[in-house]
């Protein structure tokens, strides 16, 4: 529908059977928070509005469990989503105080020594593959483990609130089938989360329930979702869910067209920042032509050390040929100043003072730790 193809009637008792099932669970004799998954995509954009229209048709008085939304900045999503973003959470922020409903909005990010710069130009590691894709966990996973984990320990458990859908792709229909609810419960215990349940509300929507559902309903927040529909056609696809699990993470950087961190490597062309450059975004070609440079320097092995960072050598199955190691610091300073030269270029901030300083920390332990293996192998040979 969002291309452009014909709408499909849609069958409003399948919306009625989520509100039910939403207000059941909201009703539910016990107080324990919700916090819904917001990725600023389509789904979760409509997860959040039926939340918000449920504590609404409620009295004030029965509006007694807390519900937190939750986003994720990687600190490297691209800037027209982030920037979306954000204007979004201000305006939920807002109008949750202004309607008086107990809802907190929450961003999450890495922590500052595990940014993916700091981990790409401090300490060496090559720009993500897939199968070495180190930057899901700590810029995704983590954060907004940290925060739900704070939860459970202040209140007991915590129920997480996603918008998964079984159409929305193959691989999160399995995974939605690899998850069984507790008799007599729509929530299923978190695979990794103790004391976090999960609720999916919008299992089984279709891709054309979900956009006549936001183009048919004005957001509680205000305005309309014509912008949201404005980045789905620019992007030319969707948006990288958030991920709140290792089994979760093929979803973030797929072969789809998805709108979501401006250096993902994992894909092997980004046609999310094509389309937004196609669509007059010119001005973010450089962020483009760094990331493709970035793609092809990961496998020119002058620019990777022997030996890991451990100190370890690595070898194939072949039990001859070595697995290149990290980024060697005279690369890693390459990267470095390309990535201001592009910063200064796009007028946009892609690395913060901060970041920087924990990089020329990471740089200078490193240079010590050479100097001192150099030092000991002269004095093997001696």
């Amino acid at each position: 529908m969002i291309n452009g193809g014909v709408p499909v009637a849609f069958d409003v008792s399948v919306l009625h059977q989520i509100q039910a099932e939403l207000l059941e669970e909201y009703i539910a004799p016990h107080s324990y928070p919700w916090i819904i998954g917001y990725s600023g995509g389509k789904d979760s954009t409509l997860l959040a509005q039926l939340v918000f229209e449920l504590l609404m048709a409620l009295a004030p008085g029965d509006r007694k469990r807390p519900v937190h939304i939750l986003c994720n900045d990687t600190l490297v999503e691209s800037p027209i989503l982030i920037a979306y973003i954000d204007r979004q959470l201000s305006r939920l922020s807002d109008a949750a105080e202004n309607l008086h409903l107990p809802i907190t909005v929450v961003k999450t990010s890495p922590a500052p020594d595990q940014t993916f710069w700091v981990n790409l130009i401090g300490r060496g590691y090559p720009a993500p593959t897939r199968s070495f894709r180190w930057c899901t966990d700590r810029m995704k996973i983590q954060p907004t483990s940290e925060y739900i984990l704070s939860q459970v320990a202040s209140n007991g458990e915590v129920i997480l609130l996603l918008g998964v859908r079984r159409a929305e792709s193959a691989a999160r229909a399995v995974t939605a089938n690899r998850h069984t609810n507790a008799p007599g419960s729509r929530l299923n215990s978190h695979d990794d989360l103790k004391g976090c349940k999960v609720f999916r509300p919008l299992l089984e929507l279709s891709n054309e329930g979900v956009w006549q559902l936001l183009l048919q309903r004005r957001p509680p927040w205000g305005g309309t979702h014509r912008e949201l529909v404005t980045l789905y056609r620019n992007a030319q696809g969707g948006e990288c869910p958030m991920v709140i699990d290792k089994s979760q993470a093929p979803s973030c950087g797929t072969s789809s067209s998805r709108f979501g961190c401006w250096t993902c490597t994992v894909v092997e062309k980004d046609r999310s920042m094509e389309g937004f450059i196609d669509a007059g975004f010119e001005h973010l070609e450089p962020l483009l032509e760094f990331r493709d440079w970035l793609a092809v320097i990961r496998n020119d092995r002058s620019k990777r050390m022997l030996e890991r960072r451990d100190g370890r050598i690595a070898i194939m199955g072949d039990g001859e040929t070595t697995v290149a190691g990290p980024f060697t610091l005279e690369t890693r300073q390459e990267i470095l100043n390309r990535l201001l030269d592009t910063q200064r270029q796009v007028e946009v901030p892609l690395i913060d003072e901060r970041e920087i300083a924990i990089i020329k920390t990471i740089w200078a332990e490193d240079a010590v730790t050479e100097a001192r293996r150099l030092l000991k192998q002269s004095k093997v040979k001696t």
